[in-house]
């Protein structure tokens, strides 16, 4: 496969863009930077075991093998220019040989089911979502944990729902300047500190205003000091390198490009760090590895699922970037072109994967962090789904619309993504909101894997309003937007305009146009738009009745809380995103009957699955 790059496209503002020729330049200069092989394809995809003709790019006779994931040797056939296999091979990651007269060729073949991983009964269940680090209670230190995690999960399942879904549990950077967002990771291949359940190690600090990571972090060093490394956590050399990682980022600087060259190049030895501050991250990663695999099995055991995100990206000065240097493009950043939303595009600060490196080492790092998720996850949403088909990429120091869309091997990382989701036992969702390629609105579906459909944008337009269908998770709203009460409030458009991401002159058009979908939305409800209670009970019965396999409301929206957690488009420091921890306490959530009706309301609906309104 080639990687074209589109040379024009239309952006979410409905303009037909033709890509300028500096983007093309350097866009095309940072592909050819790694040169794909033309002997065989880097990867192969064999579905259901089905291998294809394969395709051999020189002339002359050679000699072909199959090398299976458990080690079998099977022969390839050379049927003229192209390798042929007439039986079906299990399931799995394999290696493809071709030995002809200028040397050894290998690449990757990758075996795999057509549709993702789905429950033996059909069911129509329903959860939550949350951002863990704001959930709270009685005994929470600087921020949620695992503990006030499977308290909501015994909640929730109490109530009749069978998921909890919260953001990435990705490690973040902790100390000054913290950067507390959990889609600006330190690695997709390892998981928070911030997350442990410190047992008694810890003392409650009480109702806070604001969640504090760099306090939870001292927390977790002062809980883990004293822990012992249990030799088991050396039999897997990444957790070694990433402790290392860490700590010479605290002796040289969070960014790597200017550690001294050797460091830099990838090579650290002891006397790069501190013995103890690379203890600290390798204790760290064993307790939240144990933590997390051990809660998994206790919600298995009792039918609760536990849902993960897939983040699309890394910090640029993450672990991943330095550890994988060939795979990530540092002439690139990635975001979105132009919408509705964001006029002048977006550029959301990491680094895209080169799509041909990727290839060439058959997607080892994504069939990673992948399998990483669903160690754990029942249920993964992979976010912006978009990106296994194309990304936008926007030249380091250009305009954010002067960028152009790159293609990714889609069938490739399709593949990747049905075949881990059956060796974890893990349901998948895509993101598939905002502007989205045809390709993937037919390629979900093909796959058996779940879409998104959000009420707050179900009364927009002059369209009428219809409920999700059976493709897609029914939801209210995301982390993205708004809570329910604050849409209703319009609070999000104050914001937008505070701070510069709307024009103030069209405040008052965008409010009547939000007070238009509010309004036909209660309409069709039959429940009063001034009562955010009662049109959210009414919304929860309308979503719990449609053909949704899976309805999961933000909890926050279970009390109408008004502020969310995050407004894209602006940084931690202009608005605090991130860093708001609920406004209630679980233990008194966990007490309040009218919480408890309204899930009560969504429960009943999905039982009676009768037919929407």
């Amino acid at each position: 496969m080639s990687t074209p790059i589109q040379t024009e496209y239309w952006d979410g503002l409905g303009n037909h863009v033709t890509v300028s020729d500096e983007t093309l330049a350097r866009v095309t200069e940072a592909l050819h930077s790694v040169e794909v092989g033309t002997v065989l394809p880097p990867v192969v995809v064999a579905w259901e075991g089905a291998v294809p003709a394969i395709p051999i790019g020189v002339e002359g006779d050679g000699h072909g093998e199959l090398i299976l994931e458990n080690g079998e040797v099977r022969p390839l056939h050379q049927d003229g220019r192209s390798l042929r296999f007439h039986e079906r091979v299990p399931l799995g990651y394999h290696q493809i040989i071709w030995r002809h007269g200028g040397g050894d060729v290998t690449s990757t073949l990758i075996s795999a089911p057509v549709h993702a991983y789905r429950r033996a009964a059909e069911l129509r269940s329903w959860g939550v979502g949350t951002h863990l680090a704001a959930l709270r209670s009685y005994r929470s230190r600087a921020v949620g944990d695992l503990r006030d995690l499977e308290m909501l999960c015994g909640w929730v399942q109490a109530h009749g729902g069978d998921l909890v879904t919260v953001l990435p549990l990705l490690p973040t950077f902790n100390e000054h300047p913290a950067e507390p967002s959990p889609y600006s990771a330190v690695s997709r291949l390892h998981w928070s500190e911030l997350v442990l359940d410190l047992g008694e190690h810890h003392h409650p600090i009480g109702d806070v205003s604001r969640l504090d990571v760099t306090r939870a972090a001292w927390e977790v060093r002062e809980a883990l000091q004293h822990t012992l490394i249990s030799a088991t956590v050396f039999e897997d050399p990444g957790p070694i390198e990433y402790a290392a990682f860490r700590a010479a980022q605290q002796r040289y600087g969070r960014n790597w490009r200017e550690w001294p060259e050797r460091a830099r190049n990838g090579d650290l030895q002891p006397d790069d760090y501190d013995a103890e501050e690379f203890k600290f991250h390798l204790v760290a990663q064993q307790q939240a590895h144990n933590q997390l695999t051990n809660l998994r099995e206790r919600l298995d055991a009792r039918g609760m699922r536990l849902g993960l995100d897939l983040a699309v990206g890394v910090h640029p000065d993450s672990y991943d970037t330095w550890s994988r240097q060939h795979l990530f493009v540092e002439s690139m950043s990635v975001g979105a072109p132009p919408d509705f939303g964001f006029p002048s595009g977006q550029d959301w600060g990491f680094r895209p994967v080169h799509p041909v490196a990727s290839r060439m080492e058959g997607h080892a790092y994504l069939r990673d962090a992948i399998a990483h998720q669903m160690t754990v996850a029942g249920v993964l949403r992979v976010d912006h789904i978009m990106a296994w088909s194309r990304l936008y990429w926007i030249p380091v120091g250009m305009r954010l619309d002067q960028g152009t869309y790159v293609e990714y091997p889609a069938d490739e990382l399709f593949a990747i993504l049905t075949l881990e989701s059956h060796r974890h036992r893990c349901e998948i969702i895509g993101e598939n909101l905002g502007t989205v390629p045809e390709e993937i609105f037919e390629a979900l579906p093909r796959h058996r894997i779940w879409g998104m459909y959000l009420a707050q944008f179900a009364g927009s337009g002059a369209e009428p309003i219809v409920p999700p269908t059976e493709k897609d998770v029914a939801l209210i709203g995301t982390h993205d937007t708004p809570t329910f009460a604050g849409w209703l409030a319009g609070d999000d458009i104050t914001d937008r305009v505070a701070h510069g991401l709307m024009d103030a002159d069209a405040e008052s058009a965008v409010r009547a146009e939000r007070a238009g979908m509010a309004s036909r939305l209660a309409a069709h409800l039959g429940a009063p738009a001034d009562d955010p209670p009662a049109l959210l009970r009414a919304l929860l019965d309308w979503l719990g009745r449609s053909p949704s396999p899976l309805v999961i409301p933000w909890f926050e929206d279970l009390w109408c809380e008004a502020a969310g957690v995050n407004l894209p488009g602006t940084s931690t420091e202009m608005r605090g995103n991130w860093q708001r921890p609920m406004a209630r306490l679980l233990d008194d959530v966990f007490v309040d009957r009218d919480v408890s009706a309204a899930l009560s309301v969504l429960d009943a609906a999905r039982r009676e699955g009768s037919a929407p309104r």
